[in-house]
């Protein structure tokens, strides 16, 4: 059966190359694991060192990019999949998982993270969610988190339902 993880994050030039680093070095754990990823399949910011990283390690790369972005896919993913929408893109990387990493991003990252936090709460995604706290950088999302959770608007229960790892090898320790 083929392992596979869906990673969500930043497509953006602006972020510091730290973040970059950081998921080239995810990207090696999990190839190393010989997991599969799913990305948005983009070739700028950190879906193109997704990318970058999993053709030095001869992993497989799979980018899922709406009909619409057609020509902003990274030639070197090992496959292409086009979906519909926006939506039909998030479903189709969450199929099959067994897990879903987010990694530092913008608005569409916790787009994906919060959508995905939703269906792992309702039992509609089995596998486990990430949000890898590299640096610090979810410590804000983990406070609105606590936050909720203070003022009655979730669940201590459902906001333990995603991990919050600081290293790649807290991250890697929950795999296999």
């Amino acid at each position: 059966m083929d392992k596979k993880v869906a990673i969500f994050c930043a497509a953006s030039t602006k972020v510091d190359e730290k973040y970059n680093a950081a998921a080239r070095e995810v990207v090696r754990a999990l190839h190393a694991l010989n997991y599969t990823i799913l990305s948005g399949g983009g070739k700028v910011g950190l879906m193109g060192a997704i990318t970058d990283e999993s053709v030095r390690c001869g992993g497989r790369h799979i980018g899922v990019l709406p009909s619409f972005m057609k020509g902003l896919e990274n030639p070197d993913v090992t496959e292409v999949v086009f979906t519909e929408s926006m939506s039909t893109r998030k479903e189709y990387m969450r199929e099959g998982t067994c897990a879903a990493i987010a990694l530092p991003g913008g608005i569409g990252t916790l787009d994906e993270l919060i959508e995905t936090h939703t269906l792992v709460k309702l039992h509609r995604y089995e596998g486990k969610l990430f949000a890898f706290n590299y640096e610090g950088f979810f410590d804000p999302f983990i406070a609105l988190l606590d936050h909720l959770v203070q003022e009655g608007m979730l669940e201590p229960e459902d906001r333990d339902l995603v991990f919050f790892p600081r290293t790649v090898a807290e991250l890697i320790a929950c795999f296999d």
